[in-house]
């Protein structure tokens, strides 16, 4: 019985060699956008005279490419960077709307305005059209109806497969438009909060209107 092979791990990305851990004998070294080769131990000196590191960013250059800067502050910008980026980063989802038909108008509306929501929070559109019994002796019916959608959507989509049949369904893919500005999904409404004391306070209130004075005849006086 053979035994089943492991896949290396993938490799970690390589540091850039800073300081001591450079071997190279010469460096040229990237200052005020000028390039000057110097010898690698006046670098180091150099770069300690200034209380910074000497940085190695093209190894494979002869001699390589170094810059003086604080390593520690341009590794720690670099990571903040790649996090951004991951954040800001969308990850495409495929949803998927399903149509009949002979889909009501009212439901068709509904399938149309969804597919719009998807495609404008970035995301592609599978459209599924399934056909039952008899219905399967009118595939142009559901042609037309896919043709449609695809037209009704064309300002913020493209059709990146094209309408085709598969076994009892057509199936067809929309993407959204290159250049499309991605609509984020809207959050619901806040409703404002009703101040309990307030409706309590309003209730409890004295009455304003004055009483006007009454005579011992029980008359009320001007």
């Amino acid at each position: 019985m053979s035994k089943r092979k492991i896949a290396p791990p993938p490799p970690k990305a390589r540091e850039p060699r800073t300081n001591f851990r450079i071997t190279a004998a010469k460096v040229r070294i990237v200052t005020d956008g000028k390039i000057e080769v110097m010898e690698r131990q006046a670098a180091l000196r150099l770069a300690e005279s200034q209380g910074l590191d000497l940085v190695e960013v093209s190894p494979d250059q002869d001699p390589p490419v170094c810059k003086i800067i604080d390593y520690g502050k341009w590794k720690y910008e670099q990571q903040k960077k790649k996090k951004e980026a991951s954040k800001n980063q969308h990850t495409v989802q495929i949803k998927e709307i399903k149509l009949r038909p002979k889909i009501a108008g009212n439901d068709y509306d509904l399938k149309k305005r969804n597919a719009r929501a998807f495609l404008e929070e970035g995301n592609k559109v599978k459209v599924t059209l399934r056909f039952r019994g008899r219905e399967m002796a009118h595939p142009d019916l559901g042609m037309k109806l896919m043709s449609k959608l695809s037209v009704e959507l064309a300002e913020i989509a493209v059709v990146e497969s094209q309408p085709r049949m598969d076994g009892r369904q057509i199936v067809m893919a929309l993407g959204p438009k290159p250049g499309l500005r991605k609509k984020a999904p809207e959050k619901p409404a806040e409703k404002p909060a009703s101040s309990k004391k307030e409706v309590e306070g309003a209730a409890s209130e004295p009455s304003m209107a004055a009483s006007a004075p009454v005579d011992g005849a029980g008359n009320q006086g001007e």
